[in-house]
């Protein structure tokens, strides 16, 4: 298993505090680490919650730019 696949680097900020481009830097890093892991590994739940973070604050951030 490669090890390298969950070398995901932890923002320097909050989810809510990311640039729309650092947060679509880290969704895409978290994507590629979940992929690169087996689902029964223990990293996988905590990797998941993260990547469900990001999405729901791009989801957030989509919702508000559509009703301004």
């Amino acid at each position: 298993m490669p090890t390298d696949a969950v070398a995901v680097e932890q923002p320097k900020h909050p989810v809510h505090q990311l640039t729309t481009a650092e947060l679509t830097r880290y969704r895409r890093e978290l994507e590629n680490a979940i992929q690169g892991i087996p689902e029964t590994a223990p990293i996988q739940p905590t990797l998941r919650r993260k990547l469900d973070a990001v999405i729901a604050e791009q989801a957030d951030r989509a919702r508000i730019a559509a009703n301004a």
